[in-house]
Parts: structure tokens; C-alpha cells; sequence
């Protein structure tokens, strides 16, 4: 199986609305899906750690795939989000996002049980194994209590045809050039972090998978399509520019910033599962001035 590029740019790792009695807002997805489109986006990454995955059923997670992917209309790819730390389950999230027409998966590194490095490997094999379609692996050691390894990534890349790429989150610069200088031609090397995709660009990245899309995509896909083409002056202005909100995103804990954003746009409710909450009145006050600088709210 010859390995070809995922995609480059940007793909929006997309919420998942509810509504106000926690229900999935169908109407909504599809709306804010067309947004993503029209925006610009390269890709769209439904059911991930923004999309809350943790906390939507195994037939909500289908049915969220299944509504991206007929919205898409094959415009974009859909890589849904396939993500437990116990192997099998992730397997059997895999299958069904295959099944529901994903063109590709993401899959984190398992979380909790703090595997080792073997075992960090013998998990993905098993989920490229069991699908046909790409796997992308998520390395975001922030929420999953372990790191997959530079020669973790590079050996899942030279020897399973179906891993895609990778999305790093790790913050470690070493660590990411290390991929980058020893990876196989079309393997993807995704920034996990907004704020850092510019700089992991410079150094041979393909784009990121985004928080930031969801509010702004055409302005946050011009910066990185600005990065891809060596445009630094114009890529540089925009991601300072849209610095503010991307450290906005992060001030509680993603999604619940970007779902606040959207909802004072008028795209969405701020509704999230718990164990998260709603957005905290001081949090939200310093949102709504980010948003306000940006003219994304009046």
C-alpha cells in the first residue's frame, strides 16, 4: 500500500452541539459543518476531544459521523475522532466510523493505563489491522499521562502501510524535528497545538488540526495556507493577530472556551457534558474581549 498525504492546511477538530437538554443538535452540526466548508477548512475531525468524544455514546459517535460525512459531501476529508484506552473498544470505534463512511480515524495514545512504548505500538497496530481506511495517531501528552516516542512514531510509520501521520501535541520541539527529519515520504506530521502551528510549519510540518477553525476557519486557514507557502510576513501578522483567541481557547478546558465562543456568535449553545462545565464569569469576560477585538462579536 503506497502511503499518500491526508491532507495540508488545516482541518477543524469540531465541536459537537447540544442541545440545551444535552441532546446532539443535529440542525446545528450541519450548519456549522457548511461554515467549515465554506470557510476554507482542508479537513474536518468530528468526534475528537473537542468534538467530546469522551462523553457522546458508541451510537452517538456514529450518528455524528454519519451526519458530518453526508454534509461534507465528499468536499473534504472527514477523519472522526476513534479514541479509548482500552484497545478493543478502540477497535470497535474504528470499524464504525469506517463504517459510517470516515475517510480516515484519529486515534489518541491509550490514556490512563500509562502503557510502555511496546504497547503503546501493539495498540495502534491492532486499530490499523482492524480498518482499511488511514489512521492518524494523537500524541497529547497533557491529557493522556504518556508520550509516544519520536522512534515510536517513525517505527508505526516505516512498518503499518495505514498510519497516516501523526498529530503533535507533545510541545517538544526536539521530539517532533526528530519525526520530521526521519519520516517516510507521505507521512503526516500535524501540529495538535494552534499556537504553535506556524513555527512547527517552518520546520516541515503539513498543517494542523484545529480548535481555532471552529470560530474562525477562513481566517485561520489563510494563515496556515500563508505558512505552507513560505509567506512569512502575511503569516506572521495574522498569527499574532489571532494569537489572543487562540490562547483564549485554552483558558478552561477545551471544548468548553470555543463552545462560549460560538454561542456568542450565535452559532451554537454553550451546552457541554460533565464533567465539564459552562464557561466561568471572569473566563468569559476575558473571551468576550478577545472576540470583541476581533470583530467576531459586536
Amino acid at each position: 500500500m503506497k502511503r499518500r498525504l491526508l491532507f495540508t492546511g488545516t482541518a477543524t477538530a469540531l465541536v459537537t452541539p447540544f442541545k440545551t437538554n444535552g441532546a446532539v443538535d443535529e440542525p446545528t452540526l450541519r450548519k456549522l459543518v457548511d461554515l467549515q466548508i465554506k470557510g476554507g477548512v482542508e479537513a474536518l475531525v468530528p468526534v475528537g476531544s473537542t468534538g467530546e468524544g469522551a462523553t457522546l455514546s458508541e451510537d452517538e459517535q456514529a450518528f455524528v459521523i454519519e451526519t458530518v460525512v453526508d454534509q461534507v459531501h465528499r468536499k473534504v476529508p472527514v477523519i472522526a475522532g476513534a479514541s479509548s484506552n482500552s484497545t478493543i473498544r478502540a477497535v470497535g470505534l474504528a470499524r464504525e466510523a469506517q463504517k459510517r463512511g470516515a475517510d480516515a480515524v484519529l486515534t489518541v495514545a491509550p490514556f490512563y493505563n500509562k502503557p510502555t512504548q511496546e504497547g503503546i505500538f501493539q495498540h495502534f497496530v491492532a486499530i490499523a489491522g482492524a480498518v482499511e481506511i488511514p489512521i492518524v495517531i494523537y500524541n497529547v501528552p497533557g491529557r493522556t499521562a504518556s508520550n509516544i516516542d519520536a522512534a515510536t512514531a517513525l517505527r508505526l510509520a516505516e512498518e503499518v502501510p495505514n498510519i497516516a501521520g501523526v498529530k503533535e501535541a507533545s510541545a517538544n520541539f526536539g521530539q517532533i524535528m526528530e519525526i520530521l527529519r526521519n519520516r517516510p515520504k507521505g507521512f503526516g506530521v500535524w501540529s495538535g497545538d494552534d499556537n504553535l502551528t506556524l513555527p512547527m510549519v517552518a520546520l516541515g510540518a503539513d498543517g494542523v488540526i484545529s480548535v481555532a477553525a471552529n470560530e474562525i476557519p477562513r481566517l485561520f486557514s489563510d494563515m496556515v495556507r500563508y505558512t505552507l507557502m513560505g509567506k512569512w510576513e502575511k503569516a506572521r501578522a495574522m498569527h499574532y493577530r489571532l494569537l489572543p483567541l487562540m490562547n483564549a481557547n485554552f483558558l478552561e478546558s477545551n471544548p468548553i472556551p470555543v463552545k462560549a465562543a460560538l454561542s456568542m456568535m450565535g452559532l451554537t449553545e454553550t451546552t457541554v457534558r460533565l464533567p465539564l462545565v459552562t464557561m466561568s464569569d471572569p473566563a468569559r469576560k476575558r473571551l468576550e474581549n478577545v472576540m470583541r477585538d476581533l470583530k467576531l462579536v459586536p
